[in-house]
């Protein structure tokens, strides 16, 4: 059974993802980085709009990252999963992400 406070934390989560999507929109030569953390690992994916696919998507579950670190979700966790981001977004030949500088 949901709390009133679970529920009020995932409406405010809808909230802050609406308000930030008006604005960010990914396109196959920029496509959007989306990083989504929970308590225990971090998951990323990098998303083509347009098209409405997943171009890339990685979380600290995956056997490359998950055998590293002890704790999946803290700041090491994270540096090794966007090394091995870079390493995949590479391979698919993708060098921007909607992230601009200055914003």
């Amino acid at each position: 059974m949901l709390i009133l406070t679970e529920i009020n934390r995932r409406l405010a989560r809808i909230k802050r993802h609406k308000r930030v999507r008006k604005n960010i929109f990914g396109r196959s030569e920029c496509p959007r980085l989306c990083v989504f953390r929970s308590l225990k690992h971090l998951y990323v994916q990098v998303i083509d709009d347009r098209k409405g696919t997943t171009l890339v998507s990685l979380s600290t579950l995956n056997p490359e990252v998950r055998g590293k670190e002890k704790y999946q979700g803290n700041i090491k966790a994270a540096k090794i999963l966007g090394s091995l981001l870079a390493k995949k977004l590479e391979e698919k030949g993708i060098k921007k992400n909607s992230i601009r500088p200055g914003r």
